[in-house]
């Protein structure tokens, strides 16, 4: 491509950013980063005075830093096509404003809520497009000054050209096709002066010098009024690019019951930003080859439009679970300690300022449950295996483990051998368990397998059926605890 690649991520400061406006702006930096000088802007839409809030705003500039996504020209950075907020270019919009309505292109409409939407029922009831019908679009002098003698404050429509072909060419879905007359006459600028989002993103693309427009599918339906209204203002229309919507896993609309819906709430629950936006990048795009987990540069360099899917992308929180889990292996059981504080914290199992003691033991703890996490904030799932020595073995399932013939001599025996250890290590205590099977066989003549050894002293020292590494438990909890906790439970058999 010869021309500057400009695409722009444009949100709405309405609220908690979440992980759909995520990979739209994902989508957006992996397009312009593919050019040597291609530009991401950050633009605020922010003409919904009553909505946008700038606790917003701020919450999706740190989501997107968070992420690594990074802005060419926008808010914080500025750059010669500014302001960046919408709420700041008002005066920009009104000189259009009044081109379009010295050209004719545009005309003041007094009609009241109430009728607009009565004509709506009307044609509804009709089976009929509920689409403005043009009550003002030819008042007389007579007629204009009797509605402003009644105080009524007009909109400003655009007047849609009738008995035209709309057309455009959609990076994803193909050529697209639109009756200008299933358009109607729509609102360009509200009765408080403040203009539309289909008026103000066509003179903010434009004016910004946006190529290509990647978004989400349910801007689709808006494409065909913003085309006319770029030709109406004499602007190049720019490249259209919508992506699926994302679904849950049962194929409804992603909400909140199909997990955390914000990108804070992820970062918070102790997913790694690597690992989110590896997984946002296959939502709705399909790489080349049977590869999975991908490096940003590898993401780049792959990334193309031609292979974003029409279909929708399904939102699966268990492959977001492994991809990070791929990511975690790869850190330094510190690291992943560091990460888990603000959980043990919260849930009281440590202090707001560990020892140093205290946090080289939560570190080997750490090496033996690592392969167990998706993410941080389930550390917690395992703390108790740690922490908590006053646990209960009553359970059925226990129970039944720790009445088994053999039971109370296995955990018995795994006791006294302890206590030969010079080295309280797992590889010291690893060779245990089998030297346990042996003695059996040789002086009882038993042959026992490993389950009937590893579950009664899972149990006797965790009131757990299954959980990490064994001998590796043992190391972290040391000599003294391990032993407190067996003798609990032979207390209990």
């Amino acid at each position: 491509m010869s021309e500057q690649i400009r695409v722009r991520f444009a949100p709405s400061p309405t609220g908690p950013f979440h992980i759909g406006g995520a990979r739209s702006a994902l989508f957006n930096w992996l397009f312009a980063r593919k050019y040597p000088d291609g530009k991401l802007i950050l633009r605020i839409e922010d003409t919904d005075r009553v909505r946008s809030t700038k606790e917003s705003e701020e919450n999706i500039k740190a989501a997107l830093k968070w992420l690594g996504i990074t802005w060419d020209e926008g808010i914080d950075i500025g750059g010669e096509y500014g302001p960046y907020r919408q709420t700041e270019r008002l005066d920009i919009y009104k000189k259009f404003t009044d081109k379009l309505l010295a050209e004719g292109k545009a005309y003041y409409c007094y009609c009241t809520e109430e009728e607009i939407e009565a004509e709506r029922q009307k044609l509804r009831a009709e089976n009929k497009m509920p689409i403005y019908g043009g009550h003002c679009r030819n008042l007389t002098p007579e007629q204009i000054e009797k509605y402003k003698a009644e105080g009524r404050k007009p909109v400003i429509r655009f007047r849609t050209p009738a008995d035209q072909s709309v057309n455009f060419d959609d990076m994803v879905r193909g050529k697209m096709s639109f009756d200008s007359n299933g358009i109607g006459d729509f609102v360009i600028v509200k009765a408080d002066g403040i203009p539309v989002y289909n008026y103000a993103v066509v003179i903010d693309d434009a004016l910004m010098h946006i190529t290509h427009v990647i978004r989400a599918e349910e801007h689709l339906s808006n494409t065909p009024r913003q085309v006319v209204l770029y030709e109406a203002l004499g602007f190049p229309v720019p490249k259209f690019g919508h992506i699926s919507l994302i679904l849950g896993k049962d194929h409804t609309k992603m909400s909140k019951r199909h997990g955390a819906t914000s990108v804070e709430q992820y970062k918070n629950l102790g997913y790694l930003p690597e690992a989110i936006v590896n997984f946002l990048a296959l939502l709705g795009w399909a790489p080349q080859s049977e590869q999975e987990i991908f490096t940003i540069d590898e993401l780049i360099k792959e990334f193309s439009m031609d292979h974003v899917a029409k279909n929708p992308a399904v939102f699966d929180i268990d492959k977001l679970n492994w991809i990070n889990a791929q990511y975690m292996k790869k850190l330094p059981a510190e690291k992943i300690t560091e990460m888990a504080i603000p959980h043990l914290i919260e849930k009281g199992y440590i202090s707001e300022s560990p020892t140093g003691e205290e946090l080289d033991r939560l570190n080997r703890f750490t090496q033996v449950i690592r392969d167990h996490l998706s993410f941080a904030a389930q550390y917690t799932d395992f703390a108790d295996l740690y922490y908590k020595d006053d646990f209960s073995v009553d359970s059925e399932d226990c129970q039944t483990v720790l009445k088994e013939e053999t039971a109370n001599e296995v955990i018995s025996l795994f006791k006294e051998k302890l206590s030969s250890i010079e080295e309280f290590t797992a590889e010291n205590i690893q060779p245990l368990f089998k030297q346990i099977m042996k003695q059996f066989k040789a002086e009882k003549g038993i042959k026992i397998g490993g389950k009937s050894v590893y579950m009664p002293i899972r149990v006797a020292l965790t009131g757990q059926m299954h959980g990490p590494d064994l001998a590796g438990l043992v190391e972290v909890l040391g000599y003294d605890r391990a032993v407190k906790r067996i003798e609990q439970t032979l207390q209990h058999m």
